[in-house]
């Protein structure tokens, strides 16, 4: 499934949650053939993302609706800025309202978040990561948000990469069978995906560094302090990842340790959507 196909499926579901067998509250109060104009308003400073699926949701209420916006997925905008002019059937543009809303704050407040760690490590090569750490079923568009907002995407789900988390390699035995068993996986299953092996500390790093066929190691939950001997030791064979409890009072730290890529969950399962207002005009 595309995303264009996967943003359609959202999109009715979400208008059919939110609808049911009808929006009464506007139905009892506005004329079928009434037409209005709305605008979307700013109420913070921030990075917009979302607009593409916000004309899509109106299109989806009703296919004469028209959106003219002032600005373009990845602005930044500030307080009191005017993002798109609405028009159309009054009681279309209510019943898409907020389902529009609640998908672009959330998408917004994600590439705001990412711009602000994007932005505090930027003297430095590092590559800022999201993680699987997702909303179910709108992994697609927050992944979208992490991009707009000066971020980039790790696997997307299990089946672009193999990642060797602590439970794997326990389950497994250890590091070395764990890595092993993904070779002979991937040879036997005619895959081509990358393999990336977590580690909890030094000792394990040095169990990694034994093995072969192994495209990134992730350093969990290191120290600063640990993560410069980690860089040290790998010495650019394979490619480096920080995680774990990385914050924005440390990022710049981890990022100036060499460590090529830093993933961050709170990108999206604990952002703060952005504060936006759609009022008719």
């Amino acid at each position: 499934m595309n995303f264009d196909e996967k943003l359609d499926r959202v999109i009715t579901l979400a208008l059919a949650e939110d609808i049911g067998d009808g929006d009464h509250s506007s139905n009892c109060s506005i004329p079928e053939d009434a037409i209005g104009k709305m605008q979307l308003i700013a109420k913070e400073d921030g990075i917009i993302a979302g607009l593409e699926v916000a004309r899509k949701v109106f299109k989806k209420t009703n296919e004469s609706s028209q959106l003219k916006e002032f600005m373009k997925d990845g602005d930044s905008i500030k307080k009191g800025d005017i993002i798109f002019d609405l028009w159309g059937p009054k009681r279309a543009l209510l019943q898409g309202e907020r389902v529009a809303l609640n998908l672009m704050q959330r998408m917004s407040g994600i590439a705001t978040k990412t711009n602000q760690l994007a932005s505090l490590v930027s003297s430095t090569p590092v590559k800022l990561l999201d993680t699987r750490k997702t909303t179910p079923n709108l992994r697609f568009l927050e992944k979208q948000a992490v991009v707009l907002g000066g971020g980039h995407n790790h696997r997307m789900g299990l089946y672009d990469m193999i990642m060797l988390k602590d439970n794997h390699i326990d389950f497994a035995g250890g590091i070395a069978p764990a890595v092993e068993k993904a070779q002979n996986y991937l040879a036997k299953n005619h895959l081509n995906i990358p393999i990336e092996v977590e580690t909890r500390n030094l000792d394990e790093l040095t169990q990694v560094m034994g093995c072969s066929g192994i495209q990134r190691v992730m350093f969990d939950n290191y120290t600063v302090e640990e993560t410069y001997k980690a860089v040290q030791l790998v010495n650019g064979k394979i490619e480096t990842e920080s995680s774990g409890g990385i914050t924005e009072e440390t990022i710049l730290a981890y990022a100036q340790t060499g460590v090529e890529f830093i993933s961050v969950g709170a990108l999206t399962h604990s952002v703060k959507s952005l504060d936006m207002s759609l009022i008719v005009c």
